[in-house]
């Protein structure tokens, strides 16, 4: 069950999320699981203009088609400077000297790291030739990496021959480009009109070559690299229309001509309004391929009434249907599992008719609108797409103008308010054409009004269309004061993210200290990141002491500090999710597997397996379980029995271990670590511990103030053991033969400590609370 909970923001905490807002985004769902939108905090403009923040320049997408491997190539009318994309490439100069053109303004935006990365390169390795291309971090863009390409450079009124001899260069640094967009493994890349500003590579000639390469690097990856890396977008954009244009024409001429009839892709109507593109196309809801598929459900919740459920039912299959009749409702939506149809989940809505009674009328509005909303919010927090049908057309007596305003309304509404890309699509089924034209309409009216460069979504909702006249009193006040929203999976879990940002953004007084250690996998390059962090008075020291390692950041700037002490827990974030990777790569190649999966089955309260758990918390009776999650992991288990036959170890004990919450998921996934739980005092050597019972667990890892406890129990194989001392960082040899090992080692009755992962096996996750 979803979680939604509110935190305002005032005072430094509001410049502190306006300078790391997309890094404390990254932060909450990694640690936390729970999205996080952010209101009323200008992430351009700074503080001056908190509450009236209107969007950057609306991207704008002109084309788009799908090559072979399925890479898109799109051209976007755009500001490269806040493109939300994996890599931006830059217009460079041989030294890397950005001081015009894109150059400048991406070098600005990126602020004067940018600089100094490029001086570092071409210091160490010279300067690059034309048709190089480097790869640097990206800082404050929003991205991340930036390419520094180097195209060839004219004369202001170059000859024929002058731009056929640059064409060899050009095509160069394009491939360069997609070499580094391969070789960094990136599922996107911006790409401007390099050469065709300051550099006077005439401008028709610059689209065709760009487009041409791209078409012919990715044919020529179809032929003969169809195993390596392929990323998903290529962007052309530029932010002038004339450049625009010309890519458009390029596109259209070189990527269109070669396809057959039937790949041609149909036009639809797309709008972008901030982070949400909207696209109208015709089409059958239940053959939809989004993440998610929104259906319209009978207040029965029989998906046989109404042609949409039926529809999806029939795709779906039965398991629908008894399932949403066994689900809570909780808010106007109710999410099952897509069963045989093409997404990831269907969200049922449950709108109500719309009666000849204004007052009533008014309520069928209002539940539409937020039901609609309710779908992009959830949306917006797992996924990256949804579809939604024309909902309230049919039995429910809207009118089809009003249905196509109220949608676009809860669209436009969302959009300013999600930190990531959301696709949405609207779909119309292929014979209703006035429901359609009605969409259109709407879409052209958005259309228009995202071009206005003064735009807000605001603007949109707050327009006076014939079929909808009263929307200000509909909608309300829309005044964004500054929040951070959050919505978790569970009322624990952002309980959790709540406590941590309250200590974080209102509790710091100049220091912040991160216990966590992974900080012992920081590497040369993160310690030079960390040492870029020093300055403006801030001060960071690392320590480890007992086996835990930590970071303290000091400063006399509270919030300088604790931007720098979010900027460490991204850094550990993403340290955390290469691990996985890593750790996920060995599983397979010891079980010469292709696919790992697992999941955490939350257990009936009613159930005798949930009884059978509670009775070894009942001993300890300040402790309430909240939730019982089983863990199921097949590639786990079969890793497990393996080190089960290796030590002939048949009977394995049952035994706890309390670790922090943002490692829970990461426990069920590639199991037990030592970084996740050090005790308290490591007594016993630097392995992973584990406790008998719930009363020693609760000695072994002190309560440290928490609302939350989560213990993991686990099958442990501890086989032959002996006690343990400090500093073992492997079992001592069981006799003269130093080949010959214990299989663990103990710290009396109720203490192990093993040294390898796979002699545990999660089977349960408990979360307490402490009463």
């Amino acid at each position: 069950m979803d979680s939604k909970l509110d935190i305002p923001l005032h005072g430094p905490s509001v410049n502190i999320v306006r300078r790391c807002g997309s890094a404390l985004s990254d932060v909450l769902q990694s640690k936390f699981g729970c999205g996080a939108t952010i209101d009323g905090v200008d992430f351009e403009r700074g503080l001056s203009t908190l509450q009236q923040r209107g969007p950057p320049v609306v991207p704008e997408r002109r084309f788009a088609v799908k090559l072979h491997g399925d890479v898109q190539v799109s051209v976007w009318k755009a500001d490269l400077t806040n493109f939300q994309v994996d890599a931006v490439v830059n217009a460079a100069n041989e030294q890397l000297q950005h001081y015009g053109g894109l150059a400048l303004a991406l070098s600005i935006a990126g602020g004067p790291q940018i600089q100094r990365d490029s001086d570092d390169y071409i210091s160490k390795y010279g300067g690059l030739k034309t048709g190089d291309a480097v790869v640097c971090n990206a800082w404050s863009l929003p991205c991340k990496k930036i390419i520094h390409a180097v195209g060839p450079y004219l004369s202001k009124y170059p000859s024929t021959s002058d731009v056929s001899a640059a064409k060899q260069l050009l095509e160069r640094a394009i491939v360069s480009i997609l070499d580094k967009v391969k070789e960094n493994r990136l599922q996107s890349v911006a790409i401007p009109a390099i050469s065709s500003g300051l550099f006077n590579y005439p401008l028709p000639d610059c689209a065709n070559v760009i487009v041409t390469t791209v078409k012919r690097y990715y044919e020529s990856s179809r032929r003969s690299f169809s195993s390596e890396h392929l990323p998903n977008n290529i962007f052309l954009v530029n932010n002038d229309e004339p450049t625009v244009k010309e890519m458009n024409r390029a596109c259209l001429q070189i990527l269109t001509n070669s396809r057959t009839r039937g790949d041609a892709k149909t036009s639809t109507p797309t709008v972008q309004l901030g982070n949400v593109h909207l696209t109208l196309k015709r089409g059958k809801i239940e053959e939809q391929h989004t993440d998610v598929i929104v259906n319209t459900a009978s207040p029965q919740r029989d998906l046989n009434i109404g042609e949409i459920s039926k529809a999806l039912l029939q795709r779906a299959g039965p398991g629908m249907q008894q399932e949403i009749y066994n689900v809570l409702q909780t808010g106007r939506v109710i999410i099952t599992k897509p069963y045989k149809l093409q997404c990831k989940q269907v969200y049922h809505t449950f709108c109500t008719e719309k009666w000849k009674n204004p007052a009533q009328q008014r309520v069928a509005q209002q539940i539409l609108f937020e039901s609609v909303s309710e779908c992009l919010w959830l949306a917006a927090t797992k996924h990256k797409s949804i579809a939604f049908p024309a909902i309230g057309t049919g039995a429910l007596g809207f009118d089809k103008k009003e249905v196509a305003q109220i949608m676009s309304d809860a669209v436009a509404d969302i959009a300013q308010k999600i930190p990531k890309k959301l696709e949405v699509h609207f779909v119309i089924f292929p014979s209703d054409n006035n429901t359609f034209k009605a969409f259109e309409e709407q879409f052209r009216y958005l259309q228009q009004k995202a071009s206005d460069p003064n735009f807000t979504h605001v603007d949109v909702m707050m327009s006076s269309q014939p079929a909808f006249e009263h929307r200000d009193d509909f909608h309300g006040d829309r005044a964004l004061t500054p929040q951070i929203s959050l919505i978790g999976p569970s009322d624990e879990t952002t309980r959790e993210a709540e406590r941590w940002l309250n200590g974080l953004l209102f509790k710091s007084l100049g220091n912040v200290v991160i216990r966590n250690n992974f900080i012992q996998h920081f590497g040369e390059k993160e310690h030079l990141q960390l040492s870029r962090l020093i300055k403006g008075g801030v001060s960071i020291e690392e320590s480890f002491e007992n086996g835990r390692a930590g970071i303290t950041v000091k400063g006399d700037s509270t919030e300088d500090v604790v931007v720098a002490g979010l900027q460490v827990e991204a850094m550990l974030c993403y340290i955390q999710k290469e691990f996985v990777k890593e750790e996920e790569h060995a599983m397979l190649c010891a079980l010469f597997s292709k696919d790992l999966s697992f999941e955490r089955k939350t257990v009936d309260r009613s159930s005798p397996e949930f009884s059978e758990k509670l009775s070894a918390f009942k001993k300890h009776g300040l402790l309430r379980i909240l939730k019982l999650d089983k863990v199921e992991n097949p590639t786990l288990e079969m890793l497990f029995d393996l080190k089960k036959n290796q030590l002939r170890c048949s009977t394995p004990r049952t035994m706890f271990q309390r670790i922090p919450a943002q490692f829970c998921e990461m426990v069920s996934h590639v199991g037990f670590h030592a970084e996740y739980a050090p005790p308290d005092e490591p007594k016993y050597g630097e392995g992973i511990y584990f406790a008998g019972t719930v009363e020693k667990a609760m000695e072994v890892w002190k309560v440290q103030k928490e609302e939350y406890l989560y213990f993991v129990e686990a099958k442990v194989l501890t086989g032959n053991s002996t006690p343990g001392t400090p500093g073992l960082i492997m079992p001592p040899a069981a006799g003269t033969d130093p080949l010959i090992l214990y299989d663990s080692v103990s710290g009396g009755r109720d203490i192990s400590v093993i040294f390898s992962g796979y002699q545990a096996l999660p089977t349960y996750i408990i979360t307490c609370k402490i009463v």
